[in-house]
């Protein structure tokens, strides 16, 4: 069992306490008082615990249950949502079940203002941000002294509040990538009917921007916490990918290069460090003795049951011709996601004899003609929900069974930034080292330097990204920052709904503010192209 997991339960999170077993049936908190609720240190455990639990399941209540209303439990937590945004909409992926409301959308896309899929991650991200809101009014000086909470429990207290607002800033990074201008509250936003106000994407890059400068020296050091809870280098680690996207957020000639290296630079010389084999961080135990992983979902298949996170990523990457006993699946597999041809022609030998992150099934054919037929595309196997050993994690129930943790920010994604800002034009990098630090991730890949690179070009980095961190949730962001997501001048099959794939608007790099939002919300205007 994950050592963080000892504690999840309903509760959601393990803090690590040899008592957190007599904890589990803590109601949530919108069910009860604040002043219940809060009322000592055990109840601030619980309720800092559901901040982070809103990233990992569905519902407080089990799986079968969600906390967002409207969209099917099973496909309503963060990672499912977040990622079919991601990847669905590129050329690293597509998905078969056209019949499932708003998977066409992403697949071709051409989605609207009320694709189910996209209104779930609006929401859950906007949930998420007011649950932190809550906590941090609940947690305050007064409060704490209202409540006789202890001075050794106040400054572990303080800790919650630094994550508490790393999370919220994390979340509104989501909302300012995929949507740009989104309604916008914090805890200092009053309490009731009046309908939040709307934030402009450039008012909301600051906002994060000052928000992960002042918790990074807020939270716990590097590598001081506790599995499953962030440290100051995951502040670090998402100003440098804000920054690297900076241009994005902020419009052509708002260069941030310099501050995406210098961000990039302290998390690779904070004393985390590349795992030793690739594929062994995306097995059960990549829990353990895993030193690349900064911030992450943890998941455990009889702890935080749901059929998202990545219990979703490896049953609908797979078939019952796969063998799936091998993947850890005791059922047959979804049959639903796999890659576009565009990527196999990335890896080139797409066998993983050579670059061993090439992790691929091949079923009928490479191209997909259908997108309806699963056996047209190379089939993912990157996710495992086995241990190194070979041996199956242990699942609850048939459905429910990963416990393969997600990263969201891991160290090689730190390496390319640094090379990406360097190339850029950013000031304190350095060529030489750029180049050393992509080759340091294709050593790990090759084995040895027989695949390293002697140069560097932009188009480099961007294939580089996509051997490395495909099927992490990168791909649109990178599209869109290296000016290939819409338009044609990089076109893949299904891009836009034909087969050899035709120009997309420029403004689909966002996408909208759900239709039912608008009309609840007059303060809200849609993103243009979508009216």
């Amino acid at each position: 069992m994950k050592k963080l997991n000892k504690y999840i339960g309903v509760c959601l999170l393990a803090i690590a306490l040899s008592s957190c077993h007599k904890d589990l049936d803590l109601k949530p908190t919108n069910d009860v008082t604040a002043d219940v609720a809060y009322k000592d240190f055990k109840g601030y455990t619980s309720s800092f615990a559901r901040l982070y639990g809103s990233l990992t399941l569905t519902s407080t209540s089990g799986p079968n249950n969600s906390d967002l209303g409207g969209l099917d439990a099973g496909t309503s937590d963060f990672l499912r949502l977040f990622w079919n945004a991601q990847e669905l909409t590129t050329d690293e992926a597509a998905c078969a079940w056209l019949n499932d409301p708003g998977i066409s959308g992403l697949d071709y896309l051409d989605f609207d203002d009320s694709n189910p899929m996209l209104r779930g991650l609006y929401t859950r991200c906007v949930y998420s941000a007011t649950l932190v809101n809550e906590f941090l009014r609940e947690s305050t000086d007064a409060k704490l002294a209202e409540r006789g909470i202890s001075d050794a429990d106040k400054k572990e207290i303080a800790y919650y509040r630094a994550e508490a607002r790393f999370l919220r800033a994390y979340n509104y990074w989501v909302l300012l990538d995929l949507f740009g201008n989104p309604p916008f509250v914090t805890e200092e936003t009053s309490v009731g009917k009046v309908s939040p106000p709307q934030i402009k994407r450039a008012e909301l890059f600051a906002y994060i921007e000052k928000e992960l400068l002042e918790v990074a020296v807020q939270l716990k050091g590097a590598k001081q916490n506790v599995y499953g809870r962030v440290d100051q280098v995951a502040a670090w680690g998402l100003l440098a990918r804000l920054y690297l996207n900076a241009e994005v957020y902020l419009g052509a000639g708002n260069k941030k290069y310099t501050e995406a290296i210098t961000f990039a630079e302290k998390v690779l010389n904070s004393g985390y460090s590349l795992g030793t084999n690739y594929r062994e961080l995306f097995y059960a135990d990549n829990d353990v003795n895993n030193p690349e992983f900064i911030f992450y979902l943890p998941y455990d298949g009889t702890k935080t049951q749901s059929k998202g996170g990545t219990t979703y990523l490896i049953n609908a990457a797979i078939d019952a011709t796969m063998h799936p006993t091998s993947f850890g699946v005791p059922g047959g597999g979804w049959a639903g996601n796999r890659t576009r041809d565009n990527i196999a022609t990335i890896f080139g030998d797409y066998s993983g004899a050579t670059d061993k992150r090439a992790m691929f099934h091949l079923n009928t054919s490479v191209k997909i003609e259908d997108i309806a037929v699963y056996k047209q595309g190379l089939a993912v196997t990157k996710f495992r929900n086995v241990n190194k050993d070979g041996k199956t994690a242990p699942p609850a129930a048939e459905g429910f069974v990963a416990s393969v943790d997600f990263p969201l920010i891991r160290l090689a994604e730190m390496n390319l930034i640094y090379a990406e800002a360097t190339l850029r034009g950013g000031s304190g990098g350095s060529l030489a080292k750029a180049l050393d630090y992509v080759n340091k991730l294709r050593v790990r890949a090759y084995g040895n330097n027989s695949g390293n690179l002697t140069n560097l070009s932009l188009d480099d980095i961007l294939n580089e990204r996509v051997k490395e961190l495909y099927w992490e949730g990168f791909r649109r962001s990178d599209l869109i920052r290296y000016g290939k997501f819409t338009g044609d001048n990089y076109l893949w099959p299904f891009k836009g709904g034909v087969l050899a794939g035709q120009a997309v608007a420029g403004y689909r790099t966002l996408f909208p503010l759900p239709a039912s939002d608008i009309i609840a919300n007059s303060n809200l205007v849609q993103n243009p192209g979508y009216n």
